[in-house]
This record gives C-alpha cells, sequence and structure tokens, in this order.
C-alpha cells in the first residue's frame, strides 16, 4: 500500500479557510476597489503561509497527544467557571504572549532582545497584512490638500493633518518595528556565533537563517524610507525588489521552518489549563517512592494515548506501567535487569 504525501483532512481544512481568507480580502477591499496592485506578490506569499500554517496546525493538532491537550483545554474553558479561565487565559496571555515572560528566567538580555524581536514582529504583522489586503486604506480628505483619512474596510475611522504627530507616528510605524527587530535579532546572531554550545548544536537552517531574513527584510524596508527621504530615490527600485523577495521567503519559511513556534505559543496557554484542572482534581502518587509526581488526570489521559499509538504498558495485576514516576520507572527496570542477571548467573560481563 502506497503511503499518502498529505494528510487528507488538513488539506481540506486549509483550503477552505484560504477561500475564506481570499473572500474577505475581495469583501474587505470593497472589490478589491481600495486593494493596492503593486502588493500582489506579497499577497500571494501571505495566502502561501496562511495555508502552510493552517495546514500544518490541522496536522499537529491530529495527533492523539496534541489532541488530547486540545480538546481538554477547550472543554475547560468552555464550561465550568468560565470567567475563572477567562481571567486566566488573559493573564497568561499579557504575561507570556505580550511580554514574553517565560524567557525571562534564561536571562534578562535574552528576554529584552526576544521581546524586541516579538513586539516588532508581531506590529509588523498586525500593520502590514490588512494593508496588503486592502483592508486599510488612506485618502486625501475630500476638498483638504493636508487632511488624510484612515479607513478600514471601506469605513472611515479617523482623520489625522499631514505633519502632525500622528502621521509621523503612522507613516513611520514599520520603521519602529523594524528597528525593533534589527536590535533583537542582532543580540541573538551575536550569541549564536561566539557561544561554543550553540555552535555546536545549531544548524544553518534551523537557527541562522531566520535571523538573518529578520535583520534582511528590516534593513531593506528601512533602505527604502530612506531612499525616498534622504536619497532622492537612489537604489529604491534595488531595494524593493529585495525586500519583496525577503519577505516572501520569510512568508514561505513560517509553516515549515523554526517561526512555526509564534503560531504553536499561544496554545501553550492551554496546556497551562490543563495542568490547572488536573491539580484540583488530585495528584498521582508513584507506587514505588510514594511521592506525587504528576496529576491522575494526566496518568488516565497518557494512558489512552499511549494505546492508540499502539503501545500497552498494563500489567497482568491490571495496573500500570505508566502508574510509575520517572524515577519508579528507572528503579523498577534496574530491579528487572538485577533479576535477569543473578538468574542467568551473572552478574558482570
Amino acid at each position: 500500500m502506497k503511503n499518502k504525501t498529505f494528510n487528507t483532512k488538513a488539506l481540506l481544512i486549509a483550503t477552505a479557510l484560504s477561500v475564506f481568507m481570499i473572500s474577505l480580502v475581495f469583501f474587505g477591499s470593497r472589490n478589491l476597489q481600495n486593494f493596492d496592485a503593486a502588493l500582489i506578490t506579497y499577497l500571494f506569499g501571505t495566502l502561501f503561509a496562511f495555508f502552510g500554517i493552517v495546514y500544518r496546525y490541522s496536522v499537529w493538532l491530529q495527533r492523539p497527544p496534541t489532541w488530547i491537550y486540545f480538546k481538554r483545554g477547550v472543554s475547560y474553558l468552555v464550561t465550568g467557571k468560565v470567567f475563572s479561565h477567562l481571567w486566566f487565559v488573559s493573564k497568561e496571555s499579557i504575561e507570556n504572549i505580550a511580554f514574553q515572560k517565560f524567557i525571562y528566567p534564561r536571562g534578562k538580555y535574552r528576554w529584552i532582545a526576544h521581546f524586541m524581536i516579538a513586539v516588532g514582529c508581531t506590529s509588523a504583522f498586525l500593520i502590514t497584512i490588512p494593508l496588503t489586503f486592502g483592508w486599510i486604506h488612506f485618502t486625501l480628505a475630500p476638498g483638504g490638500i493636508d487632511i488624510y483619512e484612515a479607513h478600514f474596510f471601506g469605513f472611515h475611522i479617523m482623520s489625522f493633518k499631514l505633519g502632525s504627530v500622528i502621521a509621523f507616528l503612522t507613516f513611520h510605524a514599520l520603521n519602529w518595528s523594524s528597528w525593533l527587530v534589527i536590535l533583537g535579532s542582532l543580540y541573538y546572531l551575536r550569541r549564536r556565533l561566539t557561544n561554543p554550545g550553540l555552535i555546536a548544536t545549531q544548524t544553518f537552517e534551523g537557527d541562522l537563517l531566520p535571523l538573518i531574513l529578520l535583520i534582511a527584510i528590516s534593513v531593506t524596508g528601512l533602505g527604502l524610507t530612506y531612499s525616498y527621504q534622504f536619497m532622492k530615490g537612489f537604489a529604491f527600485d534595488f531595494l524593493a525588489v529585495t525586500h519583496a523577495v525577503t519577505v516572501i521567503m520569510f512568508l514561505i519559511w513560517i509553516p515549515f521552518g523554526k517561526f512555526f513556534h509564534i503560531i504553536q505559543r499561544p496554545a501553550q496557554i492551554g496546556a497551562h489549563i490543563y495542568k490547572k484542572e488536573g491539580m484540583k482534581q488530585g495528584m498521582a502518587i508513584c507506587e514505588h517512592t510514594g511521592k506525587e509526581f504528576t496529576t491522575n488526570l494526566h496518568v488516565n489521559d497518557l494512558k489512552i494515548v499511549t494505546k492508540e499509538l499502539g503501545f500497552n504498558f498494563d500489567r497482568e495485576d491490571g495496573s500500570s506501567h505508566l502508574d510509575l514516576s520517572p524515577e519508579g520507572k528507572r528503579s523498577r527496570l534496574a530491579q528487572a535487569h538485577l533479576k535477569a542477571r543473578q538468574e542467568g548467573g551473572k552478574l558482570f560481563g
């Protein structure tokens, strides 16, 4: 029997959501009236990335361990103490998604660099994706020559005067994002080029290429601004093409490379809810050490998942090897080895 090279269910989900996204582009830009044709290559790159992300995420969720975490997390979130869970999710999102608190124990400077990259990338996505899809566009106010209007999905949102603080911050928002990404990426690039431990274990495509792409995107993006503002358009075409190439490479790389962890990170909140609820239901005690080592919920779900994967750790007396803690498993394994050697009459060799 020939092995499948793709997951049919994930393919259908990714296709359906991509068609839905294309329809949002069409209607959000008022039948493409507000769509900038110069951004067509960015649109295709973004749609490809979206399709790949949804496909890979769907495959990832179909794995038995991931699916049981996801299923339990959603059920706990929408049932029982809904508001308590929503407060927990909000708190976790602010601490670990917005402020990247989970990085801080690894070092203050690593956290600062990671935070800058996260803020820079997030703000850049929030700006460029609506612009690329035609959801946001700017026009001169009727009868005015220095008043700009901002529109979202074709609806007027606000007006501001050219030369104002709002105009300066709005039109240079991507520049601030670029500087944050550059500074954060340079810190990590320096670390990966000088730390012996990282040099010994890292790969170019997995660790260095993502940082190089982020720096290239940001530098060429800044170059476009400085070209038309300070260099009278010098090398603008070259920078525009280079920027487009690096951005599209980045978008294509998201579903398949290290950047995919950006999409997976929010799921960690579900795992935290799972752990929190499991602790409320009671802790599992290792029969060998007599100590708590995880939750009963986790042990019971682990028994289900391992059987789905074709592994059966049940014992003849009806108990399971999974009822043992890692320390207990190691001790029982050592005892089994000792017993086998004693029965063989040879303790060494």
